[in-house]
């Protein structure tokens, strides 16, 4: 599993011109599911998400978590951070998880995000989809399996 994480000002992502999430400020998350991937492991990188203190205090300092600044979250399945480019020019995504398996962990990891996080928005499982977003600071963290050992 992994997630990109992006602290943002306002994100929002389309379908066919049409958008399906839109938020204010907080996380542009974007998440890949691989193939052993399971509901720990996405409980355990929810916890982590929503607890990540990456938002600046009064003293500028980044101590503050989500629920200390009200903040949404928009949650984006990417497949395409299991990239594995060692070898030729062109990605092989074999480590993706399978589709459905994939698709059913990511309404998970929704779920999961919507019991701590009052506004989550996401975008649609295997869709082309076009994203913006304000990323304050900028300020990226990822999450991979390494938060779990």
């Amino acid at each position: 599993m992994k997630f990109v994480i992006q602290k943002v000002d306002r994100a929002s992502v389309s379908v066919d011109e049409e958008i399906v999430g839109d938020i204010g400020k907080g996380f542009l998350v974007l998440v890949g599911v691989g193939q052993n991937d399971t509901c720990e492991m996405a409980d355990k990188f929810v916890k982590k998400m929503i607890n990540l203190r990456i938002f600046e205090d009064e003293n500028g300092k980044t101590n503050l978590a989500l629920k200390d600044v009200d903040g949404q979250v928009l949650l984006i399945s990417q497949f395409t951070l299991y990239a594995d480019c060692r070898k030729g020019n062109r990605p092989s995504f074999v480590k993706a998880g399978d589709p459905q398996k994939a698709k059913e962990l990511y309404e998970y990891i929704i779920e999961k995000t919507r019991e701590s996080v009052p506004v989550v928005e996401t975008g649609v499982f295997g869709a082309h989809m076009k994203v913006s977003l304000v990323n304050n600071g900028p300020f990226t963290v990822i999450l991979d399996e390494s938060i779990i050992h």
